[in-house]
């Protein structure tokens, strides 16, 4: 994956605390896709002002986002696709976690990322269509 200077930039823009969980997400994301043969190639873009990842040649996943959160809910948090089952299949897997609706997971910067688990979610969206098939 080539590094976007406009996600950089928005990344930067950040508070310290917000920034360095969002380039952990970031990383988290980076590194799954590339430890996993059954990730296509990952491409990270702007889409909706925040964060995107999705893979091309060949799709198999659907598009993760990451952002500042705005709600009440946490600082930092993942989004993915409302019309797919990941947030509720995350929800069986990972109680423990906060979720928003069917299209995220948010985490306080205050408390070190569910790494382990967040690897599998992040896997889990980025071979996403490959399960449908």
């Amino acid at each position: 994956m080539k590094d976007t200077p406009e996600v950089l930039e928005l990344l930067e823009s950040h508070p310290p605390d917000v920034r360095t969980a969002l380039s952990r997400l970031r990383t988290l994301i980076v590194e799954t896709a590339q430890g996993n043969e059954r990730i296509g190639e990952l491409q990270e873009t702007l889409k909706w002002g925040q964060a995107s990842y999705l893979t091309v040649r060949p799709k198999t996943g659907t598009t993760i986002r990451i952002d500042r959160d705005r709600s009440e809910a946490g600082d930092v948090v993942l989004y993915v696709n409302c019309r797919s089952s990941l947030v509720s299949e995350w929800r069986g897997l990972f109680p423990q976690l906060t979720y928003g609706g069917d299209r995220s997971v948010h985490f306080k910067v205050n408390t070190p990322l569910p790494e382990e688990e967040l690897r599998q979610m992040i896997s889990m969206a980025l071979t996403y269509h490959r399960k449908r098939t």
